[in-house]
Parts: C-alpha cells; sequence; structure tokens
C-alpha cells in the first residue's frame, strides 16, 4: 500500500518543542518577538522607548508611562493561564491529525477541565478569524454537510432540528490535488446563504463545480462561473471522481468529530471545523505549525470567555460570524489585520 507523503510528513516532536519553547524565558522571549517583530510599539500611542520593569515582567512605555505586558491585548490577556500550558495545548492542537477535545489538555496538562475547555476554544477561535479573510481562487469543489443527528420524532434529514448545515469547499490545483479547504457554517442551504459565503469565501475568479445541489447556483451572484455535474444518489456522488476532493475532506471532518468530541453543540460548530481547516491548510509543514500559530495568537484581539458560549449568525451573509457581537457579548476590539505568512 502505497504510503501517503502528505500523512507521513515530519512534525514538530517532543524534543524540538523543548528547543523551541521548553523553558519560561524561551516561551516569554517568542512571545516578545513575535508579537513586536520591530521592536517595542504600545498600541495606545505608538511609543517605542521603554523600560523594563523585571520584577514584574512588564514594559514602561518611556511616552505614555503606561505599562504594559507582552500578552496585554491578545487572545490570552487578562488569564492566569500559565504560557506553558498554551503553548502545549498549540502544540497538541497543531501536531494531531484529528486534534484533541475540550477536555482532553485536562487530562494531559495537569489543568483544571474549565482552563482546559476555555483554551482549547479560544485557540480555535485564532485559528477561525486567522482564515476567514482568505478567499479560495481557481477551481473549486463545494458541497453541504450537516453534522449530528436527528431528534426522536423529528423530521429526517437535512431539515432535521439536531442539524447544523455547513458548507465544505476545496481548492484544487490543475493536476487535481488539493490546495486550501473552508469550512463554513450557513443558515441553511438556500440561495441567500450560499450567496452570502461565495461573497465572503469565493474569489470573483473561481469557477465552481457542484453536483446536484440547486443552491449552490447561486454562486453566480458572487461572480464566480458555475458548472453542474448530475450525480444521482449520495452513494453514486461520494464515487464521482470530479468530488473527490471534497467528498474525502467530508469524511475526514466527520470521523474527527466523531472520534475526537463523539458530538459538538450546535453554538461550537464554527470553531470546531475551523480547527480542521487550519490544520489542513498548513499540512505541507507541521513543525511550523506551532510558531505560526502563535503568531496569530499574539495578533487576535481578547475574547472573554462568556463569548465563548454566544452563537451568532449574520442575517446578511447568512453565514456564520466569526466573533460575535459587542452587544450580545460584552465590549470587544476588532480584530488586527494578521500576517498572511501566519
Amino acid at each position: 500500500m502505497a504510503r501517503s507523503a502528505v500523512q507521513c510528513r515530519k512534525g514538530l516532536s517532543e524534543a524540538s518543542f523543548d528547543e523551541l519553547c521548553g523553558t519560561g524565558a524561551k516561551r516569554r522571549a517568542a512571545v516578545i518577538a513575535w508579537r513586536w517583530p520591530s521592536g517595542f510599539e504600545r498600541p495606545a500611542c505608538g511609543g517605542a522607548s521603554h523600560s523594563g520593569i523585571s520584577t514584574r515582567g512588564l514594559f514602561r512605555c518611556s511616552t505614555c508611562r503606561r505599562q504594559t505586558s507582552p500578552i496585554a491585548g491578545t487572545i490570552s490577556a487578562a488569564t492566569k493561564v500559565e504560557l506553558r500550558v498554551w503553548f502545549r495545548a498549540m502544540h497538541h492542537l497543531t501536531q494531531g491529525r484529528q486534534g484533541i477535545s475540550g477536555i482532553e489538555p485536562a487530562r494531559r496538562l495537569g489543568v483544571t477541565q474549565t482552563t482546559a475547555w476555555t483554551t482549547k476554544h479560544k485557540l480555535a477561535q485564532v485559528m477561525m478569524e486567522r482564515d476567514a479573510d482568505q478567499p479560495l481562487h481557481g477551481r473549486v469543489e463545494p458541497d453541504g454537510a450537516c453534522p449530528g443527528g436527528e431528534r426522536p420524532g423529528g423530521k429526517r434529514g437535512r431539515g432535521s432540528p439536531g442539524r447544523t448545515p455547513f458548507v465544505a469547499a476545496v481548492e484544487t490545483a490543475e493536476e487535481g490535488k488539493p490546495v486550501r479547504l473552508k469550512l463554513r457554517r450557513v443558515i441553511s442551504f438556500c440561495g441567500r446563504a450560499i450567496s452570502g459565503f461565495a461573497r465572503r469565501s469565493l474569489h470573483p475568479d473561481c469557477q465552481v463545480a457542484s453536483g446536484g445541489l440547486a443552491c449552490f447556483a447561486a454562486v453566480a451572484e458572487a461572480g464566480c462561473r458555475h458548472e453542474v455535474t448530475r450525480t444521482g444518489s449520495a452513494a453514486a456522488a461520494a464515487r464521482t471522481p470530479a468530488f473527490k476532493r471534497v467528498n474525502t475532506a467530508l469524511g475526514s471532518i466527520r470521523a474527527a468529530i466523531t472520534g475526537t468530541c463523539r458530538s459538538i453543540s450546535q453554538k461550537h460548530v464554527p470553531r470546531s471545523p475551523a480547527e480542521f481547516e487550519y490544520r489542513c491548510n498548513r499540512r505541507h509543514d507541521l513543525a511550523a505549525m506551532l510558531p505560526r500559530l502563535t503568531r496569530a495568537a499574539v495578533q487576535t484581539p481578547p475574547m472573554p470567555c462568556r463569548m465563548l458560549t454566544v452563537a451568532e449568525v449574520s442575517a446578511e451573509s447568512g453565514t456564520a460570524s466569526s466573533r460575535p457581537s459587542p452587544s450580545r457579548a460584552g465590549a470587544a476590539s476588532p480584530a488586527r489585520r494578521i500576517s498572511p505568512s501566519t
């Protein structure tokens, strides 16, 4: 049996992790270097000159005389979780093929279940926001899926109350190999929802090749070209070579959800596929995934714990918003622009 070059690719081993950020000094130096790559700069005043407060690990800006921490204004702000836990959690999230559940870090890292759940979901939020503004290009294979199960006595199929619809789209190269993946929750499989998904996630130069699901014709409203391949039943669609990549992606994410979490709440559906999407889009360099995620985490604004339990869907686009509105879950600063290198 032939081996997959991607699946057998070398990752970041435990020894390499300890060498990169195995001590508190290395972790702190990494956070400072990735947050201020061009040197210290306080966002409030723009001051670049500073002095250090060694007893508290803080910086004092020479311009405004205010104190700041390397993790202030980041996804790790206002938490008592040690950097050791954050870095270890990122290592487990990035190096595992199917990820980890929300409570698994509690056993691995020796923290409470609440701390493990919060840390994992905040990192998943970073992953989701990181890929939110990067549309797909070229040939794209989309399909719909509904994770979850029917409730007893309820409607069956895609309209079941226990299911949450989302769209999977795979960008493919000329030789047919997958390049990037998009997984987005939608309100339903209707034209308005798919049109909103296309405007947010697809570049107008895309050539969208879909099956018989009629709602995907709405991608034309976003300027994309659309071609339809009738596949018949679901079993026949799964065997169609034209949609091999998207069917593989859907099968992998179903296996990840059922094998890792067993089930996920509807309000957390946007984050769970985002983990799989983030790892899939960076699968060719596993060793660099941890530094890239750390760089994105220190450039992502804080998210209070209460916002992690809020599920909100945009009525205009029909897609799930990446960050709940401050009016519903408390104030939150807008997301900063993150470098494409992460």
